[in-house]
């Protein structure tokens, strides 16, 4: 018997669409997605892949406001898609939105089970206001069951009295397939694709917004405290835009020797070539609830310099291992690892053949099973 699913989630991201699809082509669901907006503008330029779309779903109409660094997004029709997708089980995809409470509250009044979808871990930078935590405990208690990406989120949930039977893994996951293929014709190709896109022989790369809480600035000083000598052969190449490059480019202006470069926006199929000719991909983040480029940065055999207190890290960066963790803003121990690796191309090989096959374990299919199995667990398809 199929599970009517309804999900609820904030915008069409590119690398949920992947997840989304492996979900909707299960026996056993009967997926509706809810999106509250198309994309978000003023922070992301991502193309949505509409073409690629395999499921049921529909864009709330909206109304979206920053005030600060305060994200204010209002939605009106929840309630009348509810009713027309008829769901057995709903999961909301976070907790901060008028959208999220209407559906918690048309969910208990109807006694359907209620999932909330939750990536947030301990270690995730934001204020924790007292009104704020009262508020998020009262959600909490609106919800059946929660779906957790990895270790760091289970422990968060854990910490507000939830029990384990209560919590369901759907590891986090982007498109291995397409990332894999792309970055080994890139090294097939590696040669033209180094012409093509002006690419230094040698460099350490980073990928996303470029904002101070995404430790960019750390990088960028870390660098600055390498050997001349381990500046002059390795680069730095910043993928990626935000309210700090100004500031960012001209703090780099001031390292010499050295070389670093930023190359603004890249779209998802032209990132895979930088992620597999790189000497690693360094994530040195001060808040992030998971960190999807490091799942990227692995699926194209790229080792990983991540700090802590990312939420991906206790499942996918082992020390030594796929890569190296070091503590969020320790510039010394960031330098310290730049230039271990910089130094040993057997150990970052070693790095890579590993870092691929545990991102194999993080598919879409892996993500629809555990949704699948919450659903199933709280009450869906009886």
């Amino acid at each position: 018997m199929k599970t009517r699913l309804a999900l609820i989630t904030e915008i069409i991201a590119p690398y949920r669409i992947p997840v989304l699809n492996a979900l909707a082509t299960r026996e056993d669901t009967d997926l509706h997605v809810i999106f509250l907006a198309e994309s978000d503008a003023s922070l992301r330029q991502w193309l949505i892949y509409k073409d690629e779309i395999r499921f049921s779903y529909e864009v709330l109409p909206s109304w979206r406001r920053r005030l600060g660094a305060q994200n204010l997004l209002f939605n009106w029709g929840v309630a009348r898609a509810l009713v027309a997708a008829q769901p057995q089980v709903i999961i909301c995809g976070g907790y901060n939105y008028p959208a999220s409470w209407r559906a918690a509250y048309w969910a208990k009044h109807r006694r359907i089970p209620f999932l909330l979808w939750i990536e947030s871990t301990a270690l995730d930078r934001r204020p924790g206001l007292p009104l704020i935590e009262r508020m998020k405990r009262h959600f909490f208690n609106l919800c059946r069951g929660f779906i957790v990406p990895g270790k760091a989120s289970r422990e968060y949930v854990r910490a507000f009295g939830v029990s384990d039977d209560r919590i369901f893994a759907a590891p986090n996951a982007i498109d291995v397939n397409l990332f894999q293929n792309l970055a080994a014709q890139a090294r097939q190709d590696s040669v033209q694709l180094r012409e093509a896109l002006q690419l230094p022989a040698r460099y350490f790369l980073n990928v996303g917004r470029l904002v101070p809480e995404k430790g960019v600035f750390d990088l960028v000083d870390a660098y600055a405290k390498l050997e001349m000598s381990v500046r002059s052969q390795v680069s730095l190449l910043f993928l990626g835009d935000g309210v700090a490059r100004e500031e960012l480019a001209a703090r780099a202006r001031l390292v010499s020797p050295g070389s670093i470069e930023f190359r603004g926006f890249v779209h998802r199929d032209d990132l895979p070539a930088y992620y597999a000719l790189a000497e690693a991909f360094v994530f040195p983040t001060q808040s992030d609830p998971w960190g999807f480029v490091v799942n990227e940065a692995m699926a194209c055999g790229a080792p990983v310099i991540a700090s802590e207190v990312a939420g991906c890290v206790p499942d996918l960066v082992q020390n030594l291992q796929t890569g190296l963790v070091v503590p969020s803003r320790d510039l010394a121990s960031l330098a310290k690892s730049l230039a271990f690796l910089a130094e040993r191309p057997q150990l970052r090989t070693q790095m890579a053949g590993l870092a691929t096959e545990i991102i194999a374990q993080y598919s879409p299919e892996a993500w629809a099973a555990g949704i699948a199995s919450a659903a199933a667990a709280t009450g869906g398809g009886q």
